[in-house]
């Protein structure tokens, strides 16, 4: 099992950068991406990617009180971790779940438990 402590994500609708030559993280999609990277390496060394099914548990601590989709902050966070190869394809998930809990200002942040099934 794996926990990690993250920076909350901005959200996907922020995340992608709409362009004529097709769809590209905008700015802060990959200072979030270069963050994750940074914060698991930290966190976990170097080590080998997880290779079998996972279950992931987030624990999200929103920024502030306004209204937020949960599942806004799934697809910037699980591309991110594959991106820092804690795992080697978010496909590898079998059990998503994530919790809304309290306010943690001024950025929020987030508990990530990976556990291979």
């Amino acid at each position: 099992m794996i926990t990690l402590t993250l920076p909350y994500p901005p959200s996907v609708n922020t995340y992608w950068r709409y362009h004529h030559k097709g769809v590209h993280l905008n700015p802060k999609g990959r200072a979030y991406r270069t963050h994750v990277t940074a914060r698991c390496y930290e966190q976990l060394g170097l080590r080998s990617p997880l290779h079998g099914r996972l279950k992931v548990t987030i624990d999200a601590y929103p920024p502030d009180a306004r209204l937020r989709d949960l599942d806004n902050i799934q697809k910037p966070l699980l591309d991110a971790l594959e991106f820092a190869q804690v795992f080697l394809n978010d496909a590898q998930i079998d059990h998503l779940e994530t919790i809304r809990c309290a306010i943690a200002p001024p950025n929020g942040k987030l508990f990530v438990t990976l556990e291979e099934v």
